[in-house]
């Protein structure tokens, strides 16, 4: 049985890039949706599902980075941006936004599509491979949810589960105490607290002085795995 197409959407103003790029992506086997602006790419996302996107940093209205910056607090769908060879500061604060990978233009299609794909195998490879995780000698099973440390073991709660499901799958992300709220259920700012001290009293060697689940002084914590 062929794999399943994936599906991408392409978010750029200028129709001489969109459209061009849909039917090159096209023949390389994917399913293509384009959206001409922010706007049209919003309502698009809320009712389709997408394997990856391809963002434009310059647009009329909403640029690319605050697109991505408002699709990144509740969806972590791959993102690729397309930037003008000049943008290196918009490159930088796309990738600090949320961006997996970014493409100068003018680019090759067949470099995209490497680039593409390469964002989609390790997406999958981790999603395969994300219920198993390693914190020096702890062993992490988010199926059976539980903690393994020499021979003790030990059980993580279905909060601290969706919290780590959403951490491991953006490793070196900075997650907001807002993030961490919608992502656990629970509105409280103490239901934070308590989650990341419980997770921390699990997975790390010291509490007190983490290394993998850290604080991000007045930005909120991020995640760390071997």
């Amino acid at each position: 049985m062929s794999e399943e197409k994936k599906h991408i959407l392409i978010i750029d103003d200028e129709e001489g890039i969109r459209e061009p790029l849909k039917e090159y992506l096209e023949s390389e086997n994917f399913f293509v949706s384009t959206a001409k602006d922010a706007e049209d790419a919003k309502n698009k996302i809320q009712l389709l599902e997408f394997d990856l996107l391809i963002v434009d940093i310059m647009m009329p209205g909403q640029s690319g980075l605050e697109l991505t910056k408002e699709i990144r607090k509740d969806k972590d769908t791959p993102i690729i941006f397309l930037t003008a060879m000049g943008e290196s500061a918009s490159r930088i604060h796309g990738l600090e936004t949320g961006a997996d990978d970014y493409v100068p233009k003018p680019f090759e299609p067949k470099e995209l599509v490497l680039r593409i794909k390469n964002i989609l195998k390790r997406v999958k490879n981790l999603r395969e491979g994300m219920h198993l995780i390693k914190f020096g000698e702890r062993k992490v099973d988010l199926k059976k949810m539980t903690i393994t440390f020499k021979k003790n073991v030990e059980k993580i709660n279905q909060s601290e589960k969706l919290l780590l499901e959403k951490m491991i799958m953006s490793l070196g992300k900075v997650f907001q105490r807002e993030d961490i709220s919608k992502i656990i259920n629970l509105n409280k700012e103490r239901a934070v607290d308590v989650v990341i001290t419980r997770l921390r009293q699990k997975i790390e060697p010291d509490p007190k002085n983490p290394i993998y689940l850290q604080t991000v002084r007045g930005n909120g914590y991020v995640l760390w795995a071997d």
